[in-house]
């Protein structure tokens, strides 16, 4: 949006600079991206008066001209056609920096003579002072251009470019800008008055609008001036425009564009006499309708496009472009004058359908008020009657199927103290927010209520206006000091989020790489994961997928990680230690699917390169087990394994993860059906961990204990059990043991001296105190009692 500085301050009158004005409003948050000074390079440019024209004594197209410049007089040679005497024009001496019109760069005017005669000097075209492309006549200034005032001082503007945010349309105007400027700055707001007085006969019985459905067009306004004269528009209106980055064409289209640049709603403007049947209906274009549009282009419509038509064909692109059968010409007398407010998702689609965007179809894209329209056309209408001698209508009609409700927010007392830290008085509050076009409706000691402006659909609740309040009053007066934080203001989600990224930090640690696959699959793949091509629970699928691959929402990361194990094992990329921690979406009926924090690890290859002391080996169970072991020791979970039943997965090669009896996670090797549909190595390993569970199961803040400074001692125990007793069991059973430190298992033996049901455990156990030297009685001790528990527990017997 390029706002000329000029313009602006007519509507918030003050003295400040365009850079102090760029500062303010880039900290409120409406970002000036840059400064644009026209005329900065016009140093020896001036306003010159046209005394006297007399023909070249050797060239027929060309003249000499007298020019006054206020202290001297110079006689030039000119070619352009129109220059005549008693004009003011824009004269440019000897060293003035111009545009060469061969070129198109910027080069010094020097002296030279053209056919015998020496020009000192030139009148200017829009071309020779980079205003536009076009040479072929001189710039004729209004007859009030004091003579001999630089034309910087009189032509020259300053230009604001801003970038703004999507959610702030009503800055894609300049009364929009002013606002903001006036509330920042203090300054007062001098808005131009609308007030429509029509002579002539009543709209209604000049043409009648009708809206096929209130949703894809929620108000249309609609007036008829007679008696219009196409002509050029003002000079100031045409350098506002072209300050603006809009090119002048008529005074009829030139108004319709300006009262868009103030006030933020598109305009578009009918040749009345060219549409049929004096009716304008808003609708869905047809299958197959043909439309030409004022950029001289045919374009099929379709039903997604919404169209403006008459009684018998389109006649418009609704909030895009207007057409060519309608278009406002020399012989158009009389112009019905439309401000509509469209649906933004239908405008969107439409560009989107047509590859056609243009400056209307930009602000109704962003949303804008029905409010806008019935005071912009009421605005266009005076300017028409203004410049164009036009009679307008008695009225303006107003189609409008369900008015806009007004919103009201509730602040509450102390909202703005606890989202920002500052404690701002409730009157400045309320002054700050009046400032901004806020009402306020009701208030008392507890809340405050504000009627929100129709200009501001970005405000819905009380942040919203705690945020207009800091950003005027500036953002550098909140507070800075140390983060409180509570219990109570502590977010679950920021909580996991936070345990995600330190899962991902752990993972990479152990060796692994991350994945980041698509949340869309096919359910071909996802029945692949298991053997008997069954599916555990059914996929969500989606309505319209982009492709096959993509028909539905994943109910497990196995086939998206399979996946890519499988591309790099047809690229020979050695071992693969891969993970993903994503969502996986189980449906649940009516309802929203539920999003479970997952994730899945696959290890594939060898565990270790040949070497010249051993060979290669695979992966095996155990080195799955163990980065899970890794994984869950550094989250501080103790857990226990037990044989699982995960389909996916090779019996008597996997197990589930319990803690607190509840199942965590499983580990095992991939079922050689399912390595085999997603050829992958059969000895390929995955473990898949429910995040949320295991966030839930951490433990708290874990305690420094300083390393024992006394010596410690071994002892080597094997105790026989049943086959079905795990050594978790009996590793649990000595964890209890506050004097042994340390319990490794060596070896696990069956066969003879063991007899049949049986196993023998080989345990190296460490016992250690943290405060004094143990003696071997009291290890004899502990020893003896820990068999006894042993025996007592799981049956356990020392090994003779």
């Amino acid at each position: 949006m390029r706002v000329p500085l000029k313009w602006l301050l007519e509507y918030v009158p003050g003295d400040w600079t365009a850079e102090f004005i760029a500062e303010r409003l880039t900290l409120a948050g409406i970002e000036v991206g840059a400064i644009e000074r026209i005329g900065q390079t016009w140093n020896d440019v001036c306003v010159g008066y046209v005394t006297d024209v007399q023909p070249h004594p050797n060239a027929d197209r060309l003249r000499l001209v007298t020019v006054d410049c206020g202290t001297s007089s110079s006689t030039v040679v000119c070619g352009a056609p129109n220059v005549a005497t008693g004009q003011r024009v824009a004269f440019a001496r000897v060293g003035a920096l111009l545009i060469d019109g061969h070129s198109g760069k910027p080069a010094s005017l020097k002296p030279a003579k053209i056919r015998g005669v020496l020009s000192e000097g030139m009148v200017c075209s829009e071309k020779e002072l980079g205003l536009s492309e076009d040479h072929t006549s001189t710039i004729e200034l209004p007859q009030d251009a004091p003579i001999g005032l630089p034309l910087a001082d009189y032509m020259g503007e300053v230009v604001l470019e801003l970038e703004l945010t999507p959610n702030r349309p009503d800055c894609l105007s300049i009364i929009g800008v002013a606002r903001e400027v006036a509330a920042l700055l203090g300054g007062a707001l001098r808005l131009p008055e609308v007030s429509l007085e029509g002579q002539g006969e009543s709209v209604k019985d000049m043409v009648t609008v009708s809206i096929e459905d209130g949703d894809d067009c929620h108000r249309y306004c609609a007036t008829v001036v007679k008696g219009i004269k196409l002509g050029p528009s003002p000079s100031w209106m045409q350098e506002r425009l072209k300050a603006s980055g809009m090119r002048p064409i008529s005074n009829v289209v030139d108004i319709t564009n300006y009262v868009m640049l103030e006030y933020g709603q598109p305009l578009h403007a009918f040749d009345y006499d060219t549409l049929s049947g004096r009716k304008i209906v808003v609708r869905r274009a047809r299958e197959g309708e043909v439309f030409r549009t004022l950029d001289d282009v045919e374009r099929r419509l379709g039903p997604g496009v919404l169209v403006i038509a008459d009684g018998e064909r389109p006649v418009g692109i609704a909030g895009i472009m207007g057409g060519s059968n309608t278009e406002v010409s020399e012989s158009t007398s009389t112009i019905l004058l439309e401000a509509a407010n469209f649906d933004r998702a239908v405008i969107r689609r439409g560009c989107a359908t047509l590859g056609l965007r243009t400056e209307a179809s930009l602000r109704f894209d962003k949303g804008l008020h029905p409010d806008f329209a019935y005071t912009a056309v009421q605005r266009a209408t005076m300017l028409l009657a203004e410049i164009c001698g036009g009679v307008p209508a008695r009225e303006v009609y107003d189609a409008y199927p369900a008015c806009a409700e007004d919103r009201v927010v509730t602040l509450p007392a102390g909202e703005v103290k606890r989202l920002s830290g500052m404690d701002i008085p409730g009157d400045e509050v309320n002054r700050v927010l009046e400032s901004l076009g806020f009402v306020q409706t009701r208030g008392d000691d507890f809340e405050t209520c504000f009627l929100v402006p129709y200009w501001r659909g970005d405000v819905v609740g009380p942040a919203d206006l705690v945020e207009d309040v800091i950003r005027v009053m500036g953002y550098d007066h909140i507070p800075v000091g140390t983060p409180r934080f509570t219990t109570a203001t502590v977010m679950v989600p920021a909580d996991l989020w936070e345990f995600k990224s330190r899962l991902r930090q752990l993972m990479a640690g152990a060796g692994f790489q991350e994945l980041l696959t698509y949340s869309l699959s096919s359910r071909e793949n996802l029945v692949l994961l298991s053997p008997d091509a069954s599916l555990a629970h059914e996929p969500l699928t989606i309505a319209n997928p982009m492709s096959r691959e993509m028909e539905c929402l994943r109910t497990s990361l196995r086939a998206s990680v399979l996946d890519v194990v499988a591309r790099n094992r047809r690229r020979e990329h050695g071992p693969v230690r891969v993970f993903e921690l994503s969502r996986v979406y189980f449906p649940r009926g009516k309802d929203l699917p539920v999003e479970a924090e997952t994730l899945c690890a696959v290890l594939s290859g060898y565990s270790e390169e040949v070497s010249w002391h051993h060979g290669e080996r695979p992966m095996d169970f155990y080195d799955a087990k163990g980065a899970l072991e890794y994984l869950l020791a550094k989250c501080g979970v103790s857990a226990g394994f037990i044989p699982g039943d995960d389909v996916g997965l090779f019996p008597g090669r996997r197990a589930d993860v319990i803690v607190d009896g509840e199942k965590l996670a499983v580990v095992g090797q991939i079922h050689p059906a399912v390595a085999r549909s997603f050829e992958v190595d059969a000895h390929t390993l995955l473990f898949e961990i429910d995040v949320a569970k295991l966030m839930a199961c951490m433990s708290g803040i874990v305690e420094y204990a300083p390393l024992s400074r006394f010596p410690y001692s071994e002892r080597d125990l094997a105790i026989v059990v049943d086959n079905d007793v795990p050594y978790a069991r009996v590793a649990e059973i000595i964890g209890g043991f506050d004097l042994v430190s340390r319990a490794s298992l060596f070896d696990v033996y069956r066969g003879e001296q063991i007899p049949p049901g049986k196993k023998s455990f080989a345990i190296r156990l460490v016992f250690q105190a943290s405060d004094r030297t143990l003696t071997d009685a009291e290890i004899n001790k502990v020893q003896q009692k820990l068999l006894s528990k042993l025996e007592s527990s799981v049956g356990a017997t020392l090994r003779s």
